[in-house]
């Protein structure tokens, strides 16, 4: 079973966002679970890689400014 630490939902057009933080006996992990229109995907992030997985979107979000600026 797994433990949750906190949770968040974020609304984005039409897909809904959900942000589990959890923890089970291999560790904690960040689950985020896309939900568009009663389909959902699912990705797991070990927390080790949660730092950088940050960065990735950090450098995600710059470029998508950047373009918009252009």
């Amino acid at each position: 079973m797994d433990d949750v630490i906190k949770s968040e939902k974020l609304a984005v057009e039409r897909k809904t966002f959900f942000f589990d933080l959890k923890e089970n006996p291999r560790g904690r992990f960040l689950r985020i679970t896309e939900d568009v229109n009663g389909r959902r995907d699912t990705i797991i992030i070990p927390a080790p890689g949660l730092e950088e997985f940050r960065k990735v979107i950090d450098l995600m979000i710059e470029a998508g400014q950047t373009q918009t600026e252009a």
